[in-house]
């Protein structure tokens, strides 16, 4: 019988070894179904996170991609804001060149139209004097006059600064007319050009309005940029911390595994010399439901059988409540559901069963110490939902 448990024993450790080299990949289990359930959840946290990482990483390439296509758009718009600004200010230059020139132009009718008065003025007056003084005039000039000649001389005079003032007076009218001509086509230019700088002001306006919109825009995705950064940064940051945890882990597992093979080659007690203490029983029996509650019988009592192999190993503490309570072996342990089952004893009638045949000497995995959910890459001995080895 010791033959046979010791090459099984030893058949579990070659296998033990086999399942855990270094080249079969990360380790994500814990021994116990406490280290080795850690590392598995541990590593489905890390997954999550690194998944919505991922995702926020997809979200802010997304935005960024967004506002560079709104960045070039707002360089577009000032372009034209730029363009329009520059006609703009051209428009108002030329506006400002004609109403100074129809400023200049209305001092020159204003006294084109002085002068034609003037002209105008003294011609009424030299007509009306010689209309009133004809006769007068006539007798004065020819009493005065030495000679019919020079009378006549006098009257070609009269004549010629008539003629003149008829002349100068058309000349002015006609300077006049120019000049208002000239002012009625400034007007219009004026009036054209102030319609030129409406709409530039119109398209202004309307430029203005999309860079207000592309900015507003902008900022609404630089602020969701900013968040999504954020998040991916706080997302970083814990699976920084979950590797590290992992790493923790991992070298936690390793000294399990350790652990297991020195207890593979270390010494054995009989169940002959094991004494059992007031309250084993249902200490045990309260673990296995907690473990394996759901599992079948045979399944409940490798659990009750990996907590005696420990008792029998050196290599672990010799009484059942120091290996139960052994830090960091079984999770139900650190997690406060066995205290909470032994409050009420929660273990049923197969749990009391499995615990007593476990306390006989039965075991129905051999000198397995270990146990957990299966994993790829561990071999041992399967019962229900778990490997024991």
């Amino acid at each position: 019988m010791k033959i046979w448990k010791k090459t099984a024993f030893l058949m579990a450790a070659v296998l033990l070894a086999a399942a855990f080299k270094p080249e079969a990949g990360p380790i994500v289990a814990s021994a116990s179904s406490g280290t080795r359930e850690e590392i598995d959840r541990t590593e489905r946290e890390k997954n999550n996170l690194q998944d919505e990482l991922d995702k926020t990483q997809e979200n802010l390439d997304n935005l960024e991609d967004k506002r560079d296509s709104l960045e070039k758009e707002l360089a577009y718009l000032n372009s034209q804001m730029n363009t329009v600004v520059a006609n703009l200010e051209e428009l108002d230059a030329r506006i400002h060149e004609k109403e100074q020139a129809i400023v200049d132009t209305q001092a020159a009718l204003d006294e084109a139209r002085a002068t034609e008065e003037w002209q105008y003025a003294s011609m009424v007056t030299m007509v009306r004097l010689m209309y009133e003084q004809q006769e007068d005039s006539y007798l004065a000039a020819l009493l005065s006059s030495g000679s019919l000649s020079e009378l006549l001389n006098q009257a070609d005079r009269i004549e010629k600064v008539v003629a003149y003032d008829q002349k100068m007076l058309e000349t002015y009218v006609n300077n006049r007319i120019l000049i208002e001509e000239q002012e009625a086509r400034l007007q219009a230019e004026k009036t054209e050009l102030e319609g030129l700088i409406a709409q530039a002001q119109a398209e202004k306006d309307k430029v203005s309005g999309l860079i207000e919109q592309a900015s507003s825009s902008i900022n609404k995705y630089a602020s969701q940029i900013s968040d999504a950064e954020r998040k991916a940064l706080a997302y970083e940051e814990e699976i920084k911390k979950k590797e590290e945890d992992l790493e923790y882990l991992k070298k936690k597992l390793a000294e399990e595994i350790a652990m297991s093979q020195a207890a593979a080659n270390g010494t054995w007690r009989d169940i002959s010399e094991v004494s059992f203490a007031e309250g084993d029983r249902r200490l045990l029996a309260n673990l296995i439901y907690c473990e394996a509650g759901g599992e079948p019988y045979e399944g409940q009592v490798a659990v009750g059988s990996v907590v005696i192999n420990r008792v029998l190993s050196s290599k672990y503490p010799d009484t059942v409540v120091g290996v139960i309570y052994q830090s960091g072996q079984f999770s139900p342990v650190a997690s406060g559901r066995l205290d909470l089952a032994l409050a009420t004893d929660k273990a049923t009638d197969s749990c009391y069963r499995a615990a007593d045949a476990a306390m006989s000497g039965i075991s129905n995995v051999g000198n397995c110490v270990y146990f957990r959910t299966p994993i790829e890459g561990l071999t041992g001995i399967n019962i229900g939902g778990h490997v024991f080895y």
